[in-house]
């Protein structure tokens, strides 16, 4: 899997796993891994299951929590959507100040209706992205994700504005991706 080697990477081109981020003049321990300043996941260009084309610039004021995966999958991409359900609602009002995307990575089935239904299952406020299959292509390669049934299972996490802050594990809980989540968003 692609898991082990985006982690890797990640952990080399920024902080080890157990990084430290700096939120209002405090330090704050976090579980995900700190990939500030990475040269990768800057941007997709994709439609969105409402119809519409989407990029990341759209989500900007908001923390967005970017997930790939298929619908049809079994196991993984279910659980990982459940738990991100979970820590969106973790998070009470500043919830709301946060986006959830799901990519498809097979936009031969995955169309709008069908994403639609998805991602509304576990959230009523998550977004399902797809794209022809160079789109598809592009946007994976952009966020070094296989395609197909071998997807990655990393959550991509972004600050509000807009640039890729941590990878989330894939074994997190609700309950650290809220709390990584909290320390992405501005204080008000």
């Amino acid at each position: 899997r692609i898991v082990g080697s985006l982690l890797a990477l990640a952990a080399g081109a920024a902080v080890a796993a157990a990084a430290c981020f700096s939120s209002g003049g405090e330090n704050i321990e976090l579980e995900a891994t700190d990939v500030s300043g990475v040269s990768w996941g800057r941007d997709f260009h994709l439609t969105g299951d409402d119809g519409a084309p989407h990029e990341l610039a759209d989500f900007r004021g908001k923390v967005v929590a970017l997930y790939f995966g298929y619908t049809r999958c079994p196991d993984v991409c279910p659980l990982t959507m459940a738990t991100l359900g979970e820590a969106v609602r973790l998070l009470g009002e500043d919830g709301r100040r946060v986006q959830v995307i799901f990519v498809t990575v097979d936009p031969k089935h995955d169309k709008s209706r069908v994403l639609a239904q998805y991602v509304r299952s576990f959230h009523e406020g998550f977004l399902g992205l797809y794209g022809d299959a160079a789109a598809t292509a592009r946007t994976a390669a952009e966020f070094k994700v296989e395609g197909g049934e071998h997807h990655s299972t990393p959550v991509f996490l972004f600050d509000p504005s807009g640039r890729l802050r941590l990878v989330a594990h894939p074994e997190a809980s609700a309950g650290s991706i809220a709390h990584d989540i909290r320390a992405l968003l501005p204080r008000a």
